[in-house]
């Protein structure tokens, strides 16, 4: 497990990345590829998404790459203000919560579980007509499926009625979806979701251990 250093009262910025690294090594890379994003020009950045996208066509030829380049970047990179606040709430709390290697856990298993069943759904649905052939090529990119796992076991981290509260909220922002015309997105999330909710026995035995700065 990484070990975390004390604060430094003079230093709360180093403070406050240190203490989750991995979230900010990870938001820092989102921004380099949203950075490319923004200046290639639009035929490159389509071809850069779609290279980069975990899609059936991507998984079936190069599954691992598929997997993890996926996870680094986002489709629109106005949306890059609002993915470091929900970072800072979700993903920062749970890894100083549990420790970077407990989290990189639950997130790598809710976002690679969450891939993997939303395109088999997708899959079914061309084999039973009920997609166009076309979707093999979707752009299935982003971190979301990260932050809902996030989000899930970050449950676990509330005290009494607030976990139920924060639970329902959840619950119901990720399965109204669900309830409509719910998108093999929208399946993914839910299932993202649950695999935050079902990595309660990690949340057993918190990060406890620092070491001197």
């Amino acid at each position: 497990m990484i070990e975390y250093t004390e604060p430094e009262p003079s230093r709360p910025v180093r403070s406050w990345i240190r203490s989750a690294p991995g979230t900010h090594i990870w938001l820092l890379i989102i921004v380099v590829t949203s950075i490319v994003v923004v200046i290639v020009p639009d035929h490159l950045e389509h071809v850069l998404l779609r290279r980069n996208s975990s899609n059936i066509h991507e998984l079936a030829r190069h599954p691992i790459r598929a997997l993890l380049s996926s996870a680094f970047w986002i489709e629109d990179p106005a949306s890059l203000p609002l993915y470091f606040v929900l970072f800072e709430i979700f993903q920062a709390n749970v890894e100083r919560w549990l420790g970077t290697l407990r989290w990189l856990f639950i997130i790598a298993t809710g976002h690679i579980t969450a891939t993997l069943i939303s395109q088999k759904l997708v899959l079914m649905a061309i084999q039973d007509h009920r997609a166009p052939r076309s979707m093999v090529h979707v752009v299935d990119i982003g971190v979301s499926y990260g932050l809902a796992s996030a989000i899930g076991v970050l449950t676990y981290r509330l005290p009494g009625p607030w976990r139920w509260l924060y639970l329902a909220g959840v619950l119901a922002f990720f399965g109204l979806p669900l309830l409509s015309d719910g998108t093999f997105t929208d399946f993914g999330h839910a299932i993202a979701l649950g695999v935050g909710l079902l990595a309660w026995p990690l949340t057993r035995h918190p990060n406890r251990h620092r070491i001197p700065g």
